[in-house]
């Protein structure tokens, strides 16, 4: 995983943090073949008391070696975290020595999370070192989270000091006393057992051949033009247009306002789908919002017409894809960049594109190069290995690919086994140059247990989650998440975002070693992937018994027809999805016993047969189904972990899941005609998920789901006919989210004096005061109150709680409460009785606001009648940075109406006419006569005049009319101890 993902991973799960306050991570940590144990192993992160005992200064506090990681991988990380408003203690104003000085102390101990950033050379600080054990200190103490990040360098090799790592350590440690050393010895294996992100290749920057594809990539982007340009990479599979377009990525995305990388989309987005849904998956990663509205094919134009973006599209394969998310490049705003990667040159030409680079083989030189960085992890043979290696790079060829997999195979060998091995792949390849058989030297080196792991992988369980593909096979083989690691050190398969992925070379590598098992009767293989060989198959009902376990119909095939009989005679099916067309759906009654595995789209059966067995069956999703019950009685789902039977409109009755006791997901969004959930429920005492999302006829919750204690998120928005919640759900005691938005029949919560709740929607019409009780709930982190029209006052509201939307509560008046959440951010929008000093409580609270106002409140020291303030220094030098409070309030033409559509109000910063910063509040929807409050920090340490100039301005583009912005006032509140400040403002005073 490269710099910039890894970067993106730990700002994302920090920003979660940071916001939510709690992170699980189960995330594996990749460690070498040398501990194993630490590379399975996971822990949880553990929050701080939810009475926050500290008043936290900062969010996250960097332990960092400054040579390794500041001028890059540093960077993403803050890029990402400041896009995020999360604030990172940087300590360039204080002087490094060999212990730590008190105000350090104070910023390790004051900031709500420690991320340290493991590198070769950390432990050759011995200021690091001292960082570290006080870090470790406050974790122990105060429960303080602490992120790893292991940046090029081995988790093993930090816990035992050992390596690169373990050499800079122990030349530290010459001198020091023995307690010293101790010390941080215990602090660095500690730390190492922390599961957190690995990057063991590092930056794209020392990739092989790269500045030279670099500079042939610049004089097609032509970054310095406002032009908006799209650009294609062209080439074959595994020559490494992907790598390319990710070099591109992490090098200049911090130069663009938004910026995406849309992996795989060939495969991500092979079912058939209206452009619509194209766009919104589209927008909903560009602007980071899980809930993009788009409801025309002009929207995205709306929205991104004045934003400087990049995108990067990888492996499209159909024109429909790029007219959907990068049709035309009047959609972007100047300077955009466009990136396609492609094997189809007529996508490309169809577009419109005529900026190409052809992605060509490496030199054999660079093939070299390539094959000793996965054998030797340097660029050049180690000593003793030069003509060995020149041999298998020259029998392998120039393709990446196949030089990344052999490489990977020979990588830990002796000189003895290189010797051993090469006469083998000579012989290998000899009978066949092509790169399938490079790749398959590779597999056939497996063990026979993961050989056969890679095969299910390549034909049926590709780009799956790790979780879902480790519990449909954990009774097929004896240690699946050993064999996972072992394709993954085989760069056979990789796991990205905790999903399995494997390449489409040997994807097609794998479906041909099975086709060749039988090619002329494909009813002997182990698995069908082709549309042909299975409509064979499940046509003919009187050919003998079948070999087949696992049957994969894609999106775009389809069968002309298949009998009724079909399944009868393959009674070894594990493993069947069915997303294509004309498979006979009376062909369930004679499905195997033995099925693990059963996804079918658009099931036209409204009831399974009574000869269904699903004692086995691990993950069933029925996505689109006719199904209006399942079966009469009790069947066994003691294995059921992953239930989706999401869309399935006509659905009315689930099934008894009185043996359910192992139900993880439960997803029933879009079944318009439930009703009700079965009593039996409560059996599912490990389920975690359960989604209701427009389940509208949806009347009440059985009382035994207080019984599910292990529910993780209960979302119930758009129950609207939902009329009451058992007073047993207070019993759920792990539950993190509760959404009940827009459950416009529910008047009343039962009470409780629930103490783990972490997030609470609440959008009833008709509740006027909320329970006291809920302000005992000391976790709460979400409370959403949208459109209660008759609440009147909020009472006391939890410490914990980070994020309140009451928006369009036109009733309340009253905030009898008070924020003690430094980080939380008030969403007041439409609230028009609300009384001055709920006004004035907004502004003293936290770090976003907003609520309806006519002018800029007098608390606001600093104020102007228009979009400019400027600010007198009356002394100097200042610090490095200030924080300001600043309040805006955005207004249009009075002929006119409208809102914008989640964008930026954007501050800019000069001093002495240069720009000093730039800041904005990222994604908010703005409406006419409302105050914005939120932070701003200006760095003030290099001005060289006196005078502060803050000038704000709209990012703004509606869906329908243009509407005339503009800004009608703007306020300034110093935050923090600084230079005390007069006003001289831009447009006149108030």
């Amino acid at each position: 995983m490269d710099s910039y993902f890894v970067s993106l991973a730990a700002a994302a799960a920090i920003s979660f943090y940071a916001l939510f306050g709690t992170i699980f991570f189960n995330r594996k940590s990749r460690s070498s073949q040398e501990d194993k144990t630490e590379a399975s192993s996971s822990l949880t992160l553990l929050a701080p008391p939810s009475s926050f005992p500290h008043n936290w200064k900062h969010h996250v506090f960097p332990s960092f070696h400054g040579a390794d990681v500041r001028t890059n991988f540093l960077g993403h990380v803050v890029k990402e975290l400041k896009s995020k408003g999360i604030d990172l203690f940087i300590d360039n104003d204080i002087e490094r020595s060999k212990s730590i000085g008190p105000e350090l102390v104070d910023a390790i101990k004051g900031s709500r999370i420690a991320m340290v950033l493991l590198s070769e050379n950390y432990a050759s600080s011995t200021w690091c070192l001292n960082e570290l054990v006080e870090i470790i200190k406050c974790r122990q103490e105060f429960g303080q989270t602490v992120m790893s990040i292991f940046y090029q360098v081995d988790p093993s090799d930090v816990k035992k000091q050992t390596g690169q790592f373990g050499k800079a350590f122990k030349k530290t440690c010459k001198g020091k006393t023995e307690d010293e050393i101790r010390r941080w010895k215990r602090a660095l294996t500690e730390v190492a057992q922390i599961a957190g992100f690995h990057s063991s290749n590092g930056d794209f920057d020392g990739l092989v051949g790269m500045e030279s594809k670099m500079t042939e990539m610049r004089s097609l982007l032509q970054l310095d033009s406002d032009e908006v340009r799209k650009i294609g990479i062209l080439g074959p599979s595994g020559i490494g247009k992907t790598t390319i377009a990710r070099s591109i990525f992490n090098r200049h995305s911090q130069d663009f306002q938004l910026s995406v990388f849309i992996d795989n989309i060939k495969r991500n987005y092979a079912i058939p789908s209206v452009k619509l849904n194209l766009q919104k998956h589209f927008m909903s990663q560009l602007t980071n919002e899980t809930c993009t509205s788009i409801s025309h094919l002009g929207v995205v134009k709306d929205r991104l017409k004045d934003k400087k973006v990049l995108v990067v599209l990888d492996d499209v394969d159909r024109l429909v894809q790029l007219e959907a998310m990068a049709k035309e490049s009047s959609w972007f705003g100047p300077g955009s960049r466009i990136i396609i990667t492609t094997q189809d040159q007529k996508v490309l030409k169809a577009s419109g594109i005529n900026h190409i680079h052809k992605v060509c083989l490496p030199s054999h030189d660079e093939a070299l190069q390539m094959f000793c960085m996965y054998a030797f992890d340097q660029k050049e043979p180690k000593d003793g290995f030069e003509g060995l290696a020149w041999k298998v790079s020259d029998l392998v060829g120039s393709l990446p690919l196949g030089l990344k997999v052999m490489g990977s195979y020979f990588r830990g060998m002796s000189e003895q086994e290189w010797i051993k091995a090469l006469p083998k792949l000579k012989t290998h390849l000899d009978r066949d140059r092509e790169i399938p058989s490079i790749l398959k030297f590779s597999y056939d080196a497996l063990h026979d247990e993961d050989k056969s792991l890679f095969l299910h992988i390549a034909c049926f369980f590709d780009d799956e989650p790790v979780d879902i593909v480790e519990g449909c096979l954990a009774k097929c083989f004896l240690d699946v998440t050993q064999g996972i690691r072992v394709l993954v050190e085989k760069s056979l398969i990789s796991i990205e975002d905790e999903m399995i992925k494997m390449s489409k070379l040997l994807v097609q590598l794998g479906r041909q070693i099975v086709q060749n098992e039988s090619v002329s009767e494909p009813g002997k293989r182990r698995f069908l992937n082709d549309a042909s060989d299975i409509g064979e198959v499940l046509s003919d009902d009187r050919a003998g018994n079948s070999s087949v376990i696992g049957i994969n119909l894609e999106p775009d095939d389809e069968i002309t027809w298949t009998s009724e009989r079909a399944f009868e005679r393959l009674s070894h099916l594990q493993f069947l999805r069915i997303l294509g067309k004309c498979v006979e759906p009376q062909s369930m009654n004679y499905l195997s016993q033995k099925l693990r595995v059963l996804i079918w789209r658009n099931f036209k059966i409204t009831c399974f047969p009574s000869s269904f067995n699903p004692k086995f069956l691990v993950k069933l999703e029925m996505h689109s189904s006719n199904l209006v019950k399942f079966w009469e009685g009790i069947k066994p789902l003691n294995n059921l972990k992953w239930m989706d039977l999401s869309d399935s409109r006509k659905l009315e009755e689930l099934p008894d899941f009185s043996t359910a006791t192992n139900l993880h997901d439960l997803n029933l969004s879009g079944c318009e005609r439930l009703v009700e959930l079965p009593s039996s429920i409560g059996s599912a005492v490990n389920l975690h998920q359960l989604n209701f999302h427009n389940c509208w006829c949806l009347v009440k919750l059985p009382s035994s789901i207080g019984n599910a204690v292990n529910l993780r998120e209960l979302n119930l928005e758009y129950c609207s006919s939902l009329v009451e919640l058992p007073s047993s759900i207070w019993n759920i005691v792990n539950l993190n989210v509760l959404n009940l938005a827009y459950c416009s029949s529910l008047v009343e919560l039962p009470s409780s004096d629930l103490y783990s709740l972490k997030s609470y929607h609440e959008s009833s019409t008709d509740i006027q005061e909320l329970d006291p009780w809920i302000g005992r709930i000391s976790c709460l982190q979400e409370l959403i109150l949208s459109e209660m029209n008759k609440l009147v006052s909020l009472p006391q509201l939890p410490d914990s709680l980070l994020h309140l939307h009451a928006e369009k509560c036109e009733s309340l008046e009253r905030l009898d409460c008070a924020f003690r959440n430094p980080d939380i951010s008030l969403n007041f929008r439409h609230c028009f009785k609300l009384n001055q000093e709920a006004k004035d409580l907004i502004i003293r609270s936290g770090t976003f606001g907003v609520f309806p106002a006519k002018e800029v409140p007098q608390c606001f020291t600093y104020r102007s009648s228009g979009s400019s303030v400027t600010v007198t220094l009356n002394q100097m030098p200042v610090g490095k940075s200030t924080k300001f409070n600043v309040a805006v309030i955005c207004d249009i033409d009075p002929f006119e109406f409208g809102e914008t559509k989640q964008e930026d109000i954007t501050c800019r910063v000069t001093s002495g006419g240069n720009a000093i910063t730039f800041n904005f509040c990222p994604g908010r929807r703005i409406y006419p006569g409302h105050l914005y409050k939120y932070e701003i920090e200006v760095e003030t340490e290099d001005v060289a005049s006196t005078e502060l100039v803050f000038e704000f301005e709209i990012n703004y583009a509606i869906a329908e009319d243009e509407v005339t912005w503009k800004i009608r006032g703007c306020g300034i509140l110093q935050l923090l101890d600084g230079p005390l400040l007069s006003l001289r403002d831009g447009d006149g005073d108030f």
